[in-house]
């Protein structure tokens, strides 16, 4: 990985994700089975660490919390153009798909990558510490964007349950993204050192990489995401299949796809924690949520009202009690700007909880 001055990009970092653009054009051309799925099964994670690598290059350069933005932001919309394109080609079925994306990249941010940062950087260093007003920022948004989106849909009147519409649409499309604007601004220019690791604790001190590594870096980051996304898509055959033989809810296909292209931004958010960088783990964590919500929503709300597909967006009573659940013990693990291995495992509880009722419901 990127931990030391940058002056060229290591054989597997660029290796990587050309095989994967291998992998991706021969399912392409000649659909395989068998053997292959295990070989995609390996470019895909191989990938994945090129891209965490890349992304650090990246925030290098650009610094913070610049640097956390561009993963956050890459992933998301690349994400979001999966879901739009299976929307757009699939049937009736296909309708709780953003929902049931967006709760699971909320639920695996939240606890899956929050706790296990908590976890593994208060095991090496005890105690670490961040700033607490961006954090309380990104969270208040986050409340609003999960309550508006994921919530309200199954308490208004107009349509039925779990359904806006399309006048309720429209406003949680624009309330979604002015809220994640609005983030935006205060993040990068209005307040930006509320995002900065307070003290300088853990940050590099070596010279940033060169404009031509950065940019060489900078594509094959793109590269590399396309070919995470692509590798999730094309394996999902095979996970479905595993799935209904194993005769769990096909809502643990979006889990799982959820996860996988969540890996590049949780692996980079356990990397910093364990190198006593919370700040930018929470920098990662919290703006992948945020950007997954406040882009995936006015996104699958376009598609459904000029292309007609039916949307539902309202989780059912048990992911309620999830989300509520999560946004409570967020508020309070984050609201003293210290935290320890406590609440590490108390997030990593509620995700093996989530992944369990998945299964069981």
């Amino acid at each position: 990985m990127a931990s030391g001055p940058v002056t060229h990009t290591p054989w597997w970092a660029w290796a990587w994700p050309l095989l994967a653009v291998f992998v991706l054009a021969v399912q392409v051309l000649y659909p395989l089975g068998g053997l292959f799925v295990a070989i995609e099964a390996f470019a895909l994670m191989a990938t994945v660490f090129a891209a965490v690598y890349h992304a650090e290059v990246v925030a290098y350069r650009v610094g913070e919390p610049f640097g956390s933005l561009v993963l956050a932001l890459a992933v998301t919309v690349i994400e979001v153009a999966l879901i739009v394109s299976v929307m757009i080609t699939g049937g009736t079925d296909t309708s709780g798909l953003a929902r049931d994306t967006v709760f699971a990249a909320v639920m695996i941010v939240c606890n899956g990558i929050v706790g296990l940062c908590l976890l593994a950087g208060g095991m090496r260093h005890r105690e670490q510490g961040f700033q607490l007003q961006g954090a309380n920022a990104a969270l208040s948004v986050l409340i609003a964007l999960t309550s508006l989106t994921l919530v309200f849909p199954n308490v208004t009147v107009t349509t039925s349950a779990g359904t806006f519409s399309e006048s309720q649409l429209v406003f949680a499309a624009i309330v979604s993204l002015i809220l994640y604007a609005s983030f935006l601004f205060v993040q990068t220019v209005r307040h930006r050192e509320y995002f900065l690791q307070a003290g300088g604790s853990g940050e590099e001190t070596h010279e940033p990489p060169s404009n031509k590594t950065t940019s060489i870096s900078a594509g094959l980051l793109l590269v590399a995401l396309v070919c995470v996304v692509g590798l999730a898509k094309a394996l999902t055959p095979a996970l479905e299949r595993a799935i209904d033989k194993a005769g769990w809810p096909k809502s643990v296909v979006g889990i799982v796809i959820a996860g996988l292209v969540l890996l590049p931004e949780g692996l980079a958010a356990y990397r910093a924690a364990r190198a006593n960088r919370l700040q930018t783990s929470m920098n990662l964590a919290l703006g992948s949520v945020l950007a997954t919500i406040g882009l995936t929503i006015p996104s699958v709300a376009a598609v459904s009202i000029f292309l007609h597909k039916p949307l539902t967006l309202g989780l059912m009573p048990k992911e309620v009690v999830l989300l509520i659940t999560t946004l409570l013990v967020s508020v309070l693990t984050l609201g003293t700007g210290r935290t320890t291995v406590l609440q590490g495992i108390v997030h990593l509880v509620l995700l093996a909880a989530f992944l369990f009722l998945a299964v069981v419901p």
